[in-house]
């Protein structure tokens, strides 16, 4: 059953943390014909329904799943270089918002801390945003600094060893971009489009407004509610009475 908004209609957020692809940004189909572009180069076809498996996941992950998926375990970093390569490609000759997104951007900037959380490379994130003219209303950008494992430290920029952030649908973007904004996780609303997404903001304990076509008719994962899009009448009602909070920079 889809969850609706009115789930949320009596509560506002302190913060809001963004997913970027296919939340704000139209860059689904780019990842979409990015795989297709990598399966072609090395002469392999996509597997049945790959694209919606592929939806939401850190893309070291899907290389290795098209390697994988195409009984070819071998190329999954060569598969992975050619996806991002031609995902990049993509995205500097045509970068779109989602519809709403940018509306619903600007009517919050200022009023409260805003982040976005993506399992996309950093360079990915402030291409699309800042082509987007999107990039200078957000506090913070948070990305995955460990391996899609879930193992192992990251280099903090004074060289110090420091934990990972993982990607999605581990916690840690969310939890990272949370604190970030100075609130506690609870008090800030994720916008996400993918039940990867979802379980990621769930678990780290944020309130998840689903948006876009649903995943699932029968799962919208532990998403509070869903919408089609952010453009909805219903949804920028919700957020123009939002009492303001402290969105100033710091």
């Amino acid at each position: 059953m889809t969850p609706p908004l009115r789930t949320l209609s009596n509560w506002s957020p302190e913060a809001v943390v963004f997913d970027c692809d296919g939340t704000l940004m139209d860059t689904e189909r780019h990842w979409q014909d990015a795989r297709n572009r990598a399966f072609r180069e090395f002469g392999l076809r996509p597997p049945p329904g790959f694209a919606d498996r592929a939806k939401g996941v850190h893309y070291v992950d899907c290389g290795r799943l098209m390697a994988e998926e195409t009984n070819k375990p071998e190329l999954a970093a060569d598969l992975t270089t050619a996806l991002l390569a031609h995902f990049m490609s993509l995205v500097a000759e045509d970068p779109l918002t989602m519809p709403g997104a940018g509306e619903m951007v600007r009517l919050l900037s200022g009023r409260l801390p805003l982040a976005v959380a993506s399992n996309c490379p950093l360079e990915v994130v402030e291409e699309s945003l800042g082509r987007a003219g999107l990039r200078r209303h957000f506090r913070h950008v948070v990305v995955p600094t460990g391996p899609p494992d879930g193992r192992g430290t990251a280099l903090g920029m004074d060289g110090e060893r420091v934990q990972a952030v993982r990607p999605k649908p581990w916690p840690d973007v969310y939890t990272t971009a949370a604190r970030l904004c100075g609130v506690r996780p609870e008090t800030a609303l994720a916008v996400e489009d993918s039940l990867t997404g979802v379980e990621s903001a769930w678990r780290a304990g944020l309130r998840v407004l689903g948006v876009g076509p649903l995943p699932d008719e029968a799962d919208t994962g532990h998403a509070d509610a869903w919408v089609a899009a952010l453009d909805d009448p219903e949804v920028l009602r919700w957020v123009r009475n939002w009492p303001e909070g402290d969105g100033s920079q710091p």
